[in-house]
């Protein structure tokens, strides 16, 4: 009697059932319901709150990625004017360089190993079209 009080209990063949993840390898998924969150953000969508249900593996382990559920993903927020201005803060501050040429290149510059773009760290000229030129600095006349 008491075996049929207990509920049933959905069993997922995927699961090594020692408390963890699923793992799979790479390009060995095969289940179209999971998506990482690169995949999920393509179809316009994040993971939203929700745990991985699953990890997938590449490079003999060394690699690996979370799996989500699609069905519970919500839709990507819309970027707002406020976010777009403080990515744009953040990334001038990779892209300009802090010595005297002052420029904003169109890439990250290596701030933490050189200090400043190859023009100011070593005299590689830079090309003219991967750099913003420096704003004008005005002088007041007193």
């Amino acid at each position: 009697m008491a075996d049929q009080d207990q509920d049933l209990v959905d069993v997922d063949p995927y699961d090594p059932g020692d408390g963890s993840l699923p793992v799979f390898h790479w390009k060995q998924a095969g289940r179209a319901d999971l998506a990482t969150r690169r995949q999920l953000r393509e179809m316009g969508l994040r993971p939203g709150g929700q745990e991985p249900v699953a990890r997938i593996e590449c490079r003999g382990g060394k690699r690996f990625a979370w799996l989500y559920r699609i069905d519970l993903a919500k839709p990507k927020l819309p970027m707002t004017l406020a976010k777009e201005a403080a990515l744009d803060k953040a990334m001038s501050a990779r892209q300009t360089c802090p010595g005297p040429c002052g420029r904003r290149y169109f890439h990250c510059l290596p701030l933490k190993t050189l200090g400043s773009c190859l023009e100011c760290f070593d005299g590689t000229p830079a090309d003219p079209a991967s750099y913003i030129a420096p704003p004008a600095k005005h002088l007041l006349a007193a």
